[in-house]
């Protein structure tokens, strides 16, 4: 027999444990999975030990929604390294150019179509800091301006669909992965169009921090329908990539398949398709999928352990001792996840938060929140988590996407800069949580009409 813990000290030597080594810089999927390993042998009699492992990893090696991953990543490579990310953002900037912030502005409504075809933030990021960063400073763009709207828009790829987030997310919370496609369309639209309203208002009211295009730099309106064509191939593949899904006539896996497909075609039609590009292409997915998987199965032995000694239910426990109420706890795990953000890997956060944080939404009742049914309650949760994790991308001191920008920002640009350009959008994402907290039609309106 394994030693005795109380539930108290066990959270605290794991959670504590597991922030230690994070802090030392070790990797997150060994640290996690390394950990659960120590802790079953000093907690577990042998059998537990040997059953617990192969039990957790082996539904996910099977899952089928999760061969979405890949597919979806290597369709982003794909796009991205026929060029295409570069073209629509040149197009959408000569559309906008005349507007106070239009650069910045494009640079938003870019990383929405991007977000669209890709579903991972570091690919957005650091191609809109390579193409759109340089422009902007050229153009005597206020810096804070420029990188914010760069790291904002990059992190909307965590919320429209296809997110591999939201594939993660099902996945773990044993929901439709469709039903979280359509459920993030409107709150994705929300803040995209929040940052632009934001930059172009603050561009309006002191037009040095983000200059319009001078007028030789202008086109006609017909010279504007006339290159807005170029982007028909990507726009297309997008359409029919979420159209799919979103009629029901393929499953998100199929839809994947389907794009990847499209993204070679898209690629010959922008005579890109070649050897090199395809290589590129299938060892950025190798990367992505075996980093996303590898922390997948260490912070689910984790997490498992932690339930089985009676974690889920102390904690729990504890939140409803606080004597919150229900919007209280639900406040409280967003509070909790904004934290975690700050310090985590979002795959890490999702595996150690989801399993615990769904049973108590669940056990709390649709009807707390004034929503009709489990059904909605569970799609309104999941949707507000992946809007809490675009702040985890944000959040200083290690949100990621300030890391991303950091590796293609000029030198002379201190990383405090960085950090004091993320925070206006960081009060931005915050404003769209609480809309979507407060009016749930946003998440559950177009899933309903969609499903019925």
């Amino acid at each position: 027999m394994g030693l005795e813990i109380p539930i108290e000290w066990l959270t605290l030597i794991m959670f504590g444990s597991l922030l230690l080594l994070l802090m030392a810089g070790l990797p997150l999927a060994f640290v996690t999975g390394g950990l659960a390993c120590v802790f079953l042998f000093i907690l577990g009699d042998s059998w537990q030990v040997l059953n617990i492992v192969p039990s957790r990893i082996f539904p996910l090696m099977t899952n089928y929604q999760l061969s979405a991953i890949p597919l979806f990543i290597f369709m982003a490579a794909m796009l991205e390294r026929a060029g295409i990310i570069n073209e629509m953002f040149d197009v959408i900037y000569k559309v906008l150019g005349g507007v106070r912030g239009g650069l910045a502005a494009a640079t938003i409504i870019a990383s929405t179509i991007l977000a669209a075809m890709v579903g991972v933030i570091g690919a957005a990021v650091v191609t809109m800091g390579i193409i759109a960063l340089p422009a902007m400073l050229k153009r005597n763009y206020n810096p804070e301006i420029a990188m914010g709207s760069i790291m904002a828009g990059g992190t909307l790829g965590i919320l429209i669909p296809p997110s591999i987030l939201a594939i993660i997310y099902a996945v773990v919370a044993e929901q439709s992965v469709g039903e979280l496609f359509i459920g993030a369309v409107f709150p994705g639209l929300l803040l995209s169009g929040l940052y632009v309203l934001y930059v172009i208002t603050r561009c309006t009211l002191n037009p040095s921090l983000g200059p319009a295009a001078p007028l030789e730099e202008r086109i006609s309106f017909l010279e504007k329908v006339r290159i807005l064509s170029r982007m028909s191939a990507p726009i297309s593949l997008i359409v029919v990539v979420l159209g799919v899904i979103f009629s029901g006539v393929a499953t998100p896996v199929e839809a994947a398949g389907i794009g990847t497909f499209g993204a070679f075609i898209v690629a010959a039609i922008h005579r890109k398709l070649d050897w090199a590009t395809i290589q590129a292409a299938c060892l950025t997915t190798l990367k992505a999928s075996a980093m996303v998987i590898w922390i997948m199965f260490g912070a689910t032995i984790f997490v498992g352990l932690y339930v089985l000694e009676g974690g889920q239910q102390f904690v729990s426990d504890m939140m409803q001792g606080l004597g919150l109420g229900p919007w209280g706890i639900l406040i409280l795990m967003q509070v909790i996840l904004v934290f975690l953000g700050m310090f985590l890997d979002w795959v890490g956060i999702l595996l150690l938060c989801v399993p615990i944080f769904v049973p108590i939404i669940k056990a709390l009742g649709a009807q707390a929140f004034g929503l009709e049914s489990p059904d909605d309650l569970v799609l309104w949760f999941g949707v507000l988590y992946l809007v809490n994790m675009q702040m985890s991308f944000l959040s200083p001191p290690f949100g990621y996407a300030l890391f991303y920008l950091r590796g293609v920002a000029p030198p002379e640009i201190p990383m405090t800069r960085i950090f004091k350009a993320a925070i206006p959008f960081l009060m931005i994402q915050i404003i769209g949580l609480v809309l979507c907290m407060l009016y749930p039609e946003i998440i559950i309106w177009l899933p309903r009409l969609v499903y019925g």
